[in-house]
């Protein structure tokens, strides 16, 4: 560690921790590019930094596997803060979550390549599971933020269907090259209305099979209300 970050203070002490777990995190995803979410990028970053390697490993007990939970993090951090601050009240449900999948997307612009690299982390044997906790994380968050207070089995649908809206939309957006990601929103929107449509053909399936299942039952049809 270099002199001056050590007078400031016993290194990694409670006081400079979080402070030096961001300085890592930045100065790792500089390396991530290249060398990958790996220990030999967490290593480098430490050396720019001039911090021991005793104070990365306080930092990030678990290696890399801690520096990509503090990225995801606080990407889902910066989102939350950033949809506050829009008047997404005034959108459809629709258009809210779309803004947020945007915004996330948005924030990881400046470090598309090392959002390549993770999802490729993601892909490899051990480490699906952190990948889908981290991708339902930032489903859920988007949810709340468009306003969702479900807590039936709707709960789960819209995390579901999010879920494939916003896979397809990263790959998507990892290889869009068009000017402002213009097609990528354009991807996204095309998703979503595949999803409302599918969900408007369930209800009428669902609707078609309640009369068949009434009618074999022997049990009225339902009547709509008496109209004025």
């Amino acid at each position: 560690m270099s002199a001056g970050r050590t007078s400031r203070g016993r290194p990694g002490s409670g006081e400079h921790l979080a402070e030096e777990r961001r300085a890592l995190l930045d100065r790792t995803l500089a390396h991530v590019p290249f060398d990958g979410w790996t220990a030999r990028s967490l290593q480098a970053a430490a050396s720019d930094l001039g911090y021991d390697w005793s104070l990365a490993r306080r930092a990030f007990p678990r290696g890399v596997r801690d520096a990509i939970a503090l990225f995801e993090a606080e990407t889902d951090r910066r989102m939350v803060a950033a949809l506050a601050d829009a008047d997404l009240a005034a959108l459809r449900v629709r258009d809210r979550i779309a803004a947020a999948v945007r915004t996330r997307l948005e924030l990881c612009a400046p470090h598309r390549e090392a959002c390549r690299r993770l999802v490729a982390h993601y892909a490899l044997p051990g480490n699906a599971a952190a990948g889908l906790g981290a991708m339902y994380r930032s489903i859920d968050l988007m949810w709340h933020a468009a306003g969702d207070t479900a807590t039936d089995f709707n709960f789960y649908t819209k995390r579901g269907l999010l879920a494939g809206v916003y896979g397809a939309t990263i790959l998507f957006w990892l290889n869009d090259r068009s000017e402002g990601c213009v097609e990528s929103w354009a991807f996204l929107d095309r998703r979503i209305a595949d999803v409302m449509n599918i969900q408007r053909l369930r209800g009428r399936a669902g609707g078609a099979w309640a009369a068949l299942d009434r009618v074999l039952h022997g049990r009225p049809p339902r009547r709509g209300r008496a109209r004025p």
